[in-house]
């Protein structure tokens, strides 16, 4: 019998618990399994978001999550009208969004059992959000059940993970991403390992990379940066072309996207439909619309950076082990010769200090900092020898 959980990589722990939290809500009773807000944690990739979506599913699923219902097709799409799952595209989520969802989900569940709001990234808050929120859960509705989902634990407001049961979920092993990329996605197994092990764990990435040449064009070019850092101008060199890679594969995927939403929006208003321009607050709206996808594009390109900065840090993991003379658990199996080369004229406590460089320069883009200045001053510092 399929489940919703069976997309939940590597996570039997947490399954045990979800399955019979569902068992204890078929009572009207809140109890120690079930309770009105939960906070899932996790490494990216982990499938925080899957697990909450998938609970959100058996929840509202008579059959306790079957997978294949109308109610858990719909939950999973966030088209069921007792669940709504929040997807943060912009840098944060604002006290309007959160009063604007409170409001909607003041009313019992429409069609019996419960109304769960998912909010897949909670450690976008901002401060007067997270408040709003807080008070939300202090007082919850009638079956309301709220799934939070963050990095870690302390990426939440204090005052809303102390009234949240946790969850924290684990990095999938290689060989579970390698099995689910070949039985699930029909991924050739020499390219589903090679996937497995460069996404380190991570299923979406791992999907990504596997079914998408680009993206592993994109990758390789990358990977060559830290061996074209012999000068400061090569090192300006690399960070224009880091941020040049990382922009251009952030705004592939938006620009159509954006003038889609924008036609749909003019459409809504009346736009060509009576010969006129659009109805009274119509420029308004798509002027909201843009800047809504300005922020989003902003933090796509972001998101890109911080990928490729990942993927630098495995070159540098790899140098580390080959200095240390462990070569069997290497990630970047595909560039060896070039590993060891480079691991043999570089002094091994250097090899650490990048690594510490490229985990602060992903701090820094974590606070705004201008992406091309701020991956300048990473590529400079691994530029020392």
């Amino acid at each position: 019998m399929t489940s919703v959980f069976d997309d939940l990589v590597g996570q039997e722990h947490i399954i045990e618990i979800l399955e019979g939290a569902v068992v204890a809500s078929r009572t009207s009773e809140e109890s120690q399994e079930m309770t009105h807000a939960w906070v899932f944690t996790g490494p990216p990739g982990s499938g925080r978001s899957s697990a909450a979506v998938a609970f959100a599913q058996a929840l509202i699923c008579t059959n306790s999550g079957c997978g294949n219902c109308s109610d858990c097709q719909a939950a999973k799409t966030s088209g069921h009208p007792d669940v709504e799952i929040i997807r943060t595209e912009g840098l944060s989520i604002k006290v309007e969004e959160v009063r604007e969802l409170l409001t909607r989900f003041a009313w019992a569940p429409s069609m019996g059992g419960w109304r769960v709001v998912v909010m897949e990234d909670a450690d976008r808050l901002t401060e007067s959000a997270a408040n709003a929120l807080l008070k939300a859960i202090e007082e919850p509705g009638a079956r309301t059940v709220w799934l939070l989902c963050a990095p870690t634990l302390h990426d939440v407001l204090p005052t809303i993970r102390s009234r949240c049961r946790h969850l924290q979920l684990h990095t999938p092993s290689l060989e579970a991403v390698t099995k689910v990329l070949i039985n699930r996605d029909n991924i050739a197994p020499g390219m589903a390992d090679f996937a497995a092990r460069v996404s380190q764990g991570h299923i979406g990435r791992a999907k990504y990379l596997a079914t998408d040449e680009s993206v592993r064009s994109n990758r390789k070019l990358i990977m060559q940066l830290p061996m074209q850092l012999g000068s400061l101008a090569g090192a300006f060199q690399a960070a224009q072309t880091l941020v040049d890679i990382a922009t251009a594969e952030a705004y592939s995927s938006s620009d159509e996207r954006d003038e889609k939403e924008i036609e749909k929006l003019q459409e809504a208003y009346g736009k060509g439909a009576t010969g006129r321009g659009m109805a009274s607050g119509g420029a308004k709206a798509v002027k909201e619309l843009e800047k809504e996808q300005k922020s989003r594009s902003t933090r796509m390109v972001r998101d890109s950076i911080d990928g490729a900065l990942l993927d630098i840090a495995t070159f540098y993991r790899d140098v580390m082990m080959v200095q240390s003379g462990n070569t069997e658990s290497m990630i970047n199996t595909d560039m060896r010769e070039e590993i060891e080369s480079y691991a043999s004229f570089h002094p091994e406590h250097s090899t650490i200090l990048k690594i510490n460089a490229l985990m602060e320069a992903r701090s820094n883009l974590g606070h705004n900092a201008a992406p091309l200045v701020a991956c300048e001053a990473l590529m400079c510092q691994l530029a020392r020898k």
